[in-house]
C-alpha cells in the first residue's frame, strides 16, 4: 500500500495554519487515513469527576457566530471525517455547545462510534440577556438529546459565567443540572468561565464537578494573568475539581510554532489542568497538537 512522509503529508494538508513550521516525523500515514506507528492520546483522570477522559478534547466551537464555528463550517462530511481520524488517533472526548450549533454536527460524527468509549461535553446558555432564547431546562435538554443523538451527557456545563456571583443567581439551572445528574442523565456537572471573579467561585463551590478555564502564557483572551488563573486552578484541582483548559492558543492568536509549543508545554507543565480542548480544523493541525502534546506531557 502507497504511504506518504508524515512532514509531506502536513505541509500539502494544512488548511488552517497556513505558513508555519511543523515537527519533523518519520511517521506514516496511508492514504486511506489508517494510522501506522503513530503517537495516539492518553487518558487522564479528570479530578475527582468519576470521568477518565482523553488529554486532548475536540473542540467545536472557534470563531462562533450566528453561522456556527470554524468546525461546522467545515460542512458535515468534513466535520465527521475529522471527528473519526479523532478517535482514531484517542481523542474519544468532544466539546460542543448549543451556542457553536454543533450538536447535530458531533451527533452525526459519532452515530457509528462507541458510545461508551466517548466523553461528551456540552454547556447550557443560561444568560436572560435577549441575545439567545430561554426554554425550560428540561425543554432545552430534551433538544440538546435530540440534536445529538444522547441519552446521556458525560459533562454539562452552565456556559460562559462573566460574574463572581453565578452561584446564587443561577439557582434554578443549579438544581435542575443536580436533578439531571441524580438520574443518571448527566455524569458531571460544572460551569465554563470567562471572568476571574466567576472562576474564583467554581474553585471552591461544592456544587461544581468540572471547570473550563481560560489559560495560555500569552494572556491572550483570558481573565486574568496566567499566574492569577494557575493559581486558581491550582486551588481547583487541591479541591478536587477537574479542570479542561481552552484558549490553549489563544483562539489562534497564538499561532506561530515557538507560540503554539510554549503553549502547550505551559499548559501541561505549569497551567494546572487536567486535559484541554482545541479548536482544530485540519487533520495536519490534529496531527501537530498530537505530537506536541504527547511529547510535552510529565
Amino acid at each position: 500500500m502507497n504511504t506518504i512522509n508524515r512532514r509531506k503529508f502536513i505541509r500539502t494538508g494544512l488548511t488552517g495554519l497556513a505558513g508555519i513550521s511543523l515537527l519533523s516525523c518519520s511517521k506514516a500515514i496511508n492514504r486511506t487515513g489508517n494510522i501506522s506507528d503513530i503517537l495516539t492520546v492518553d487518558k487522564v483522570k479528570l479530578g475527582n469527576s468519576g470521568l477518565s477522559v482523553s488529554r486532548i478534547a475536540m473542540g467545536s466551537g472557534t470563531k462562533t457566530n450566528n453561522t456556527g464555528s470554524s468546525q461546522t463550517r467545515l460542512g458535515m462530511n468534513e466535520f465527521t471525517k475529522l471527528a473519526h481520524y479523532a478517535y482514531e488517533r484517542g481523542i474519544c472526548f468532544f466539546d460542543m455547545a448549543d451556542t457553536y450549533k454543533s450538536h447535530p454536527f458531533v451527533g452525526n460524527a459519532i452515530k457509528t462510534l462507541p458510545r461508551e468509549k466517548l466523553t461528551i461535553l456540552t454547556k447550557m446558555w443560561t444568560h436572560d440577556d435577549g441575545s439567545y432564547r430561554i426554554e425550560p431546562f428540561e425543554k432545552t435538554f430534551d433538544r440538546f438529546r435530540s440534536e445529538t443523538g444522547c441519552e446521556y451527557f458525560d459533562i454539562m456545563l452552565m456556559h460562559c459565567m462573566t460574574k463572581g456571583d453565578w452561584h446564587e443567581t443561577r439557582k434554578f439551572y443549579m438544581n435542575a443540572f443536580s436533578k439531571a445528574k441524580q438520574e443518571g442523565k448527566i455524569k458531571a456537572i460544572g460551569v465554563s468561565c470567562h471572568n476571574i471573579d466567576a472562576l474564583a467561585q467554581a474553585a471552591v463551590n461544592p456544587w461544581v464537578d468540572v471547570i473550563m478555564a481560560r489559560i495560555n502564557p500569552f494572556e491572550t483572551l483570558m481573565d486574568g494573568t496566567p499566574d492569577q488563573i494557575k493559581t486558581i486552578l491550582a486551588t481547583a484541582k487541591k479541591n478536587g475539581k477537574g479542570v479542561i483548559g481552552m484558549k490553549i492558543f489563544g483562539e489562534g492568536k497564538n499561532i506561530t510554532d515557538e507560540e503554539r509549543q510554549r503553549s502547550i508545554k505551559f499548559a501541561l507543565t505549569e497551567g494546572n489542568i487536567h486535559c484541554m480542548t482545541l479548536g482544530l480544523e485540519s487533520i495536519a493541525q490534529m496531527d501537530d497538537a498530537i505530537e506536541r502534546v504527547m511529547k510535552s506531557k510529565v
